[in-house]
């Protein structure tokens, strides 16, 4: 099964937008089987937007022969060497959102291309949409012509939450769909993705999940996506939010300059463990104190295989704050005779049992993340 957990690896264009090369892709590559990533579980190397010449040819999509000499199925060769897997851009509309040849009535000429050259993952945007057109429709053609090449290529729809895709897009074939606008790297773009899942947290599933977009951890205010970069907590926090919602962990920052800090980020296991949990399933929002009313102070919990429980405490307010959690309101009741034994899964240390209450004192934008067992007391 395609995409059983969220999907993992590194798109190219939240960095390099259209500076992009045969050589850069190969590099990602190597990188990640020699640094870990690909033990880590990221797989995907993908192409964004910007490889194609401005014109089909014979009506087919080309590759810019400056940019990828070799080609495109000579560079997928060369990512599946390296036991990955190689992912590429197309747009619903007639043009990609950089003024590239959309697939807009070439969706089977186009997957047959694809399945040619070895993809195995497909971002598709939203782009000049022509307005007479049927977005859904366009979604649905492209999963067809997908399936139609007999080729796995993992569907990443991306129309950027438009026309309530959660309620349609797992039906047309998307592993992945995204489901807010375009991420940039600052805090209020993270806060501001984040609060837009609220109303939308459990439209994800098992196969086909709510993508949150690309990370930006690393970036640091550099590449094509930066607005002011972030600090490493406010990283931390992004990446806990990602993991613990079950968005795909798609990486976006140039990964050859990593930090210590945001390798440490991006490679920490018990993190990915909680967001490739087997159950898949979504968390919910599980308490939201009556004195926070603009829901800035946000605990989720996620019921998890083996009877576990990840739960994120986050500060999205801009000074130290409590956040509270009544076990009460997660079906702890008083009487029951069980508590909870946490595990901080950032510190790597036992937190403590806990019965009636849990309220972590956190700083501005920062979270702390358990991975939970009911104990009897």
């Amino acid at each position: 099964m395609l995409s059983r957990t969220p999907p993992m690896g590194w798109n190219s264009w939240n960095t390099f937008g259209s500076r992009i090369n045969e050589q850069l892709i190969r590099d990602m590559a190597d990188f990640f089987v020699k640094e870990g990533l690909k033990d880590a579980g990221y797989e995907y190397i993908i192409i964004d937007d910007c490889w194609a010449l401005p014109r089909r040819v014979d009506g087919r999509l080309v590759p810019d022969p400056e940019k990828f000499p070799s080609g495109m199925k000579a560079l997928s060769d060369y990512i599946h060497s390296k036991g990955l897997k190689f992912g590429m851009y197309s747009c619903a509309g007639t043009r990609t959102c950089a003024g590239q040849p959309g697939s807009y009535d070439y969706e089977y000429t186009d997957a047959e291309t694809f399945a040619e050259w070895g993809v195995d993952y497909l971002k598709y945007d939203y782009c000049y949409l022509p307005t007479t057109a049927d977005g859904k429709l366009c979604y649905k053609r492209m999963g067809m012509a997908l399936r139609a090449t007999g080729r796995e290529i993992l569907f990443s729809a991306c129309n950027w939450g438009e026309n309530d895709c959660g309620k349609w897009m797992r039906s047309v074939g998307a592993h992945m769909w995204r489901s807010t606008g375009d991420i940039v790297d600052n805090w209020n773009s993270i806060k501001s993705l984040t609060m837009q899942q609220l109303p939308k947290i459990n439209e994800g599933a098992m196969g086909s999940f709510n993508d949150m977009d690309m990370l930006v951890c690393g970036m640091y205010g550099k590449g094509n996506a930066a607005l002011g970069g972030c600090t490493d907590e406010e990283y931390k926090t992004h990446f806990t939010i990602w993991a613990l919602l079950n968005s795909p962990l798609i990486i976006g920052c140039d990964v050859r300059n990593m930090s210590e800090e945001t390798r440490k980020i991006l490679l920490d296991k018990d993190v990915i463990a909680i967001n490739q949990d087997p159950e898949c399933r979504q968390p919910y929002l599980a308490s939201s104190s009556q004195h926070d009313p603009e829901n800035q102070k946000l605990v989720f919990i996620k019921p998890m295989a083996e009877n576990e429980y990840a739960i994120g405490f986050f500060n999205f307010t801009d000074e130290k704050s409590s956040v509270q959690l009544n076990l009460c309101d997660v079906g702890l009741a008083a009487s029951s005779g069980y508590s909870f034994k946490l595990y901080d899964v950032w510190a790597k240390e036992d937190a403590g049992v806990f019965k009636d209450w849990i309220a972590p004192t956190l700083e501005k934008h920062a979270c702390v993340l358990y991975r939970a067992r009911l104990v009897k007391d």
